[in-house]
């Protein structure tokens, strides 16, 4: 994932609230980021690479 794609997601209102501010960067905690995937992007939590094509 490029640090484009990143500052995107986390940009999104969305996005859990990060865990803290360092100096080497911004810190989520893991179990906050994996609970949005699943809710916003479950075909990734399934281990997908991309959502399923639309039902006909």
């Amino acid at each position: 994932m490029s640090r484009v794609r990143v500052v995107q997601l986390t940009s999104r209102p969305d996005f859990p609230e990060p865990f803290d501010h360092l100096a080497g960067g911004t810190v989520w905690l893991v179990e906050d980021v994996e609970r949005w995937i699943t809710e916003h992007q479950p075909w990734k939590a399934r281990g997908a690479d991309e959502p399923p094509p639309p039902e006909s």
